[in-house]
């Protein structure tokens, strides 16, 4: 019997607790080959002997029952243990599919951005960009984008955040009704944003109202587009906002070149083609999932405001992300290096061009992101059945190590896609001089920013890594307390060296700040890692 065998002498290892209890395990189901639940499994312990201060002595619980529901547990997966070690070979071949198939998604994701930089250096224009275009009219479209990322980068991550929450449960009609209801308060924020603006410009007279009005017509246009392609990819519908990308710099081929319509026209009808065609698909792509939808009894849709709560860590990051992202920029634009500057803010190309071509190195890690936290979140939840209470430190320990393996990963894929993006560039500003008969990279100033961009970028790629694994833990709040200071860093730098030294130098504001992220969030994961446990009990 178990009393005979285990007598009442702490076990003094991990290995021999776990030894222990599974042959306790395998006496339970020799005396009752199914139990009930816990309350039998409780039962038979106690008719076995056990009680209170053995189950404490023994494997260190509070008390038999305790100890009942670990073995309840156990037998409850065996089953499920048995079917996978049966079909693993069958696993492993979906497994592998499945991080194709994440690793793509995320380099899908960040395919437009490639195709605006083929269609500027083949059609001299893209979407919202165009290389002959006026510093006047660059700087209107400069600062209407960068508005349209800040003011509803918060709405994207909380229709991102909520709308995966249903949608991973199978409700798609209450994906789309809390999706509809952040897109119609990121329209009223876009308003409300423009009221404003109108009327600081109005006092201030900063602008004159011809760029003002090129700028609210950027920024609302951009912000449609923005909110329709979140809502593609949490229903992973990626491959159609690219299309949509490319049928926009079509219309504006045909409009531009076809009828020789003004290239701001041309683009800002294009704009709108997009966007009410992307909101058209969003609409049509959830009536689509919702027939597939289970009938049955509706789940009630929470109070908005219990939504609004649950997602404002998230809204603020995305207010705070691309603050980060752009923030250098503003300090380069608004710095006076003694030359021309008619506005508070004047669009400098050399440094626009130089961080431009450093983002395309973003575009491997960003896939490579997408596998990596998708493999380990499969892994913490096998785990979280697999280990049990008294084994917790050594989860934990196990998982710090594989995020340090990770770190090392990401890292060396991103000085990888750097280099590649580097050498790529390299080649293409030579042959681009024998077709064109210029440079990609004019000046020594645009090959500054660029190189210092791609450092910066390299150090954010796995700041982002950190970043999305918290997300997946539910402790965006962690990822906020990093991004803060390291916004703030950027600015502080990136304004004071912008002045002292010239405008580039703002961008070692970016690398600064991009080194602050990293730093801080390594220890927020580090710190969730060593009480993993813990902090799977809390979302569990």
């Amino acid at each position: 019997m178990i009393a005979t065998n285990t007598g009442h002498r702490p076990i003094s290892s991990s290995r021999d607790r776990s030894k222990r209890f599974q042959d306790l395990v395998e006496e339970i189901l020799k005396r009752s080959m199914v139990p009930e639940d816990r309350l039998e499994v409780a039962a038979l312990l106690e008719s076995m002997g056990w009680n209170d201060i053995r189950a404490a002595e023994t494997f260190e619980v509070e008390d038999v029952f305790e100890l009942a529901s670990e073995i309840w547990e156990r037998i409850s997966q065996k089953v499920i243990t048995t079917a996978f070690t049966a079909n693993v070979k069958t696993s492993a071949a979906k497994l592998t599919m499945e991080m194709v198939k994440s690793f793509l998604r995320g380099l899908i994701f960040a395919l437009p951005m490639a195709i605006s930089v083929v269609s500027m250096l083949t059609l001299k224009f893209s979407l919202w960009s165009y290389e002959n275009l006026s510093v006047e009219l660059a700087t209107c479209i400069a600062i209407g984008t960068i508005l349209s990322f800040v003011v509803v980068g918060g709405y994207t991550q909380a229709i991102a955040r909520r709308g995966f929450f249903y949608i991973f449960q199978g409700y798609y009609n209450m994906a789309r009704k809390v999706t509809f209801s952040f897109i119609r308060y990121g329209y009223i924020s876009c308003l409300a944003v423009s009221g404003l603006l109108y009327l600081f410009n109005l006092v201030f007279n900063i602008f004159p109202i011809d760029m003002f009005g090129y700028i609210v017509l950027y920024f609302f246009f951009l912000n449609s587009i923005w909110l329709s392609v979140t809502v593609m990819y949490i229903l992973r519908k990626e491959l159609a906002f690219t299309g949509l990308i490319i049928a926009g710099i079509g219309v504006v081929y045909v409009l531009f070149e076809v009828i020789h319509m003004d290239i701001i026209f041309a683009q800002l009808i294009a704009i709108l083609f997009v966007s009410i065609l992307g909101m058209g698909l969003v609409l049509y792509y959830f009536k689509a999932a919702e027939k597939k939808e289970e009938k049955g009894i509706s789940p009630k849709m929470p109070r908005f405001s219990i939504t609004v709560y649950s997602v404002m860590p998230y809204f603020t990051y995305g207010f705070l992300y691309f603050s980060f992202l752009y923030v250098d920029r503003i300090m380069a634009w608004s710095a006076n290096d003694k030359g021309y500057m008619p506005y508070f803010i004047w669009f400098r190309g050399e440094y626009e061009l130089g961080l431009d071509f450093a983002l395309l190195a973003l575009m491997i890690p960003l896939g490579v992101c997408e596998v990596i936290v998708n493999k380990l979140m499969m892994d913490v939840e096998a785990s979280y059945k697999r280990f049990w209470g008294f084994e917790a430190d050594k989860m934990n320990a196990q998982f710090v190590r594989i995020y340090h393996r990770l770190l090392l990963v990401i890292s060396g894929i991103s000085l990888a896609s750097a280099f590649f993006i580097y050498m790529l560039i390299s080649i293409l500003n030579r042959e681009y001089m024998g077709i064109a008969g210029k440079t990609l990279i004019a000046t020594a100033k645009t090959e500054y920013v660029f190189i210092c961009g791609l450092a910066a970028y390299v150090v954010l790629a796995v700041s982002l890594m950190n970043a999305v694994i918290l997300f997946s833990l539910s402790q965006a709040k962690r990822v906020n307390r990093a991004i803060i200071p390291a916004f703030a860093i950027n600015f502080i730098i990136g304004f004071l060296l912008s002045r002292w030294l010239d405008f580039t130098d703002a961008v070692l504001g970016l690398i600064v700040g991009c080194i602050v992220f990293l730093i801080l969030s390594i220890q927020a994961v580090r710190q969730v890692f060593r009480k993993l446990d813990y902090y799977l009990y809390e979302i569990s």
